[in-house]
């Protein structure tokens, strides 16, 4: 429980600046040297404590449904080359727009841009004026292909998902993990939580139920809701040896990993 108090303080911080500073670069000036400086990483560290906030807290929103629009692969070759690729139309086909002369769904992406002020979008995220959409502008996206090098500059681990927010919080603890020892299998497979800052709600897989509710009734949580699934993760991670790949691709989705001899 603990550990996942500290996941939960953590990710309503990058949620929280995800929407105050994220978007197209091309448009907005994104902070990258600040939000990766070490010092200010610690900083942001010092403000998790034992306890919980109000979403203020974590920050100030700058005003402005079950995913199976999106796929995720992950792959490696025999010579340590590695691709994670996502893609997507965002909701369930998309815009509901086809094209029969090709026979594909427009997306409808646009809802990843601040379209309302000061209203979620169809995955509940508060978006800031900087996601406004603008012509030739990129929509901000949870969209997280992951590729994970080892000390020596090899390929360690290849990850991605499928679920909208869930695919950052769904990557992540599928890769935490894996980075803690576990094969590629149990590491995804084992039940996850997802809070992305607001709404204020933490969902949680029911493998996790038992064990946070018994937190949420200390008041640490304002709310715990109960969720089927915290994105659909697909990883490879390298053996223990170094001598070969372990494979898994998420339960939750009912797929199955493939290799070619």
């Amino acid at each position: 429980a603990d550990r996942a108090h500290l996941l939960v303080e953590a990710l309503k911080h990058a949620f929280a600046d995800r929407s105050n500073y994220l978007a197209d670069p091309d448009f907005v000036d994104v902070p990258i040297d600040d939000l990766l400086d070490e010092s200010i990483i610690q900083e942001r560290a010092q403000l998790i404590t034992d306890g919980v906030h109000p979403p203020s807290y974590y920050g100030t929103p700058n005003l402005v449904p079950n995913d199976a629009g999106t796929s995720h692969v992950s792959v490696v070759d025999p010579y340590g080359g590695a691709v994670a690729m996502t893609e997507t139309i965002n909701l369930s086909f998309g815009s509901l727009v086809g094209v029969d002369a090709y026979g594909f769904v427009l997306n409808n992406e646009m809802d990843d841009f601040t379209t309302v002020r000061g209203q979620p979008n169809a995955f509940g995220l508060m978006q800031s004026d900087r996601n406004l959409p603008e012509p030739g502008k990129r929509p901000l996206s949870s969209m997280s292909p992951t590729i994970v090098l080892d000390d020596n500059g090899e390929v360690f681990a290849v990850a991605g998902a499928s679920g909208g927010p869930r695919i950052i919080t769904g990557t992540m603890q599928a890769l935490l993990n894996t980075m803690a020892g576990m094969d590629a299998t149990p590491a995804v497979a084992t039940p996850r939580l997802h809070h992305q800052w607001l709404p204020d709600v933490l969902y949680s897989e029911p493998g996790l139920m038992p064990l946070l509710s018994r937190r949420a009734a200390r008041g640490d949580w304002n709310e715990v809701k109960l969720r089927r699934d915290v994105g659909n993760v697909q990883l490879i991670r390298r053996d223990p040896d170094g001598q070969g790949w372990q494979a898994a691709s998420d339960p939750r989705k009912g797929g199955i990993p493939a290799g070619v001899d």
